[in-house]
């Protein structure tokens, strides 16, 4: 029984209260991700400006721009419900602003997946250059996809059965 249900199976929340607590923990959740986007985004941007960056491979310059435009618009999505949620506030259009920012949340956080796994790649490959790479990137991806995507996707799967 969640905590939303009465022993009945029903709500004890209006849909004015359901639609609050949704926005409420949306909300508590882009705060969790948005500091690590940006401190990552901090770093990536930072990055050409140092030395070693001349003598990178064309290999590790396309990761490394890929990284950053992943990282650049998951800041973007993460940001969006806050602007959508300034823009239309008071126009009770508070279910489509959890709808919309639910699938920007969904996609931003795709695209931090795909940063993080490539910062994994580009590091392991300046440092070691060898299968150690593509073990640690396979590890970091494989984790990012099982715990932020599959476990969610599964536990759904075995609700709807």
């Amino acid at each position: 029984m969640s905590d939303e249900q009465n022993g009945n199976g029903e709500s004890d929340e209006s849909k004015d209260e359901q639609l609050d607590r949704e926005l409420i923990e949306l909300l508590n959740e882009l705060r969790v991700a948005l500091p690590g986007v940006q401190m990552l985004f901090g770093f990536l941007l930072a990055v050409p400006f140092t030395q070693r960056f001349a003598s990178i491979t064309s290999t590790q310059r396309h990761v490394y721009y890929a990284i950053f435009l992943s990282t650049a618009f998951a800041s973007i999505l993460f940001i969006a419900p806050t602007a959508y949620h300034r823009i239309r506030f008071r126009q009770r259009d508070k279910e489509q602003l959890i709808r919309t920012s639910n699938r920007l949340a969904i996609v931003g956080t795709i695209l931090l997946a795909t940063a993080l796994s490539g910062a994994v790649f580009l590091v392991s490959d300046l440092v070691f250059k060898t299968t150690v790479t593509a073990i640690a990137t396979a590890t970091a991806a494989g984790a990012l996809v099982s715990l932020w995507f599959g476990l969610p996707l599964l536990r759904e799967a075995r609700d709807d059965d």
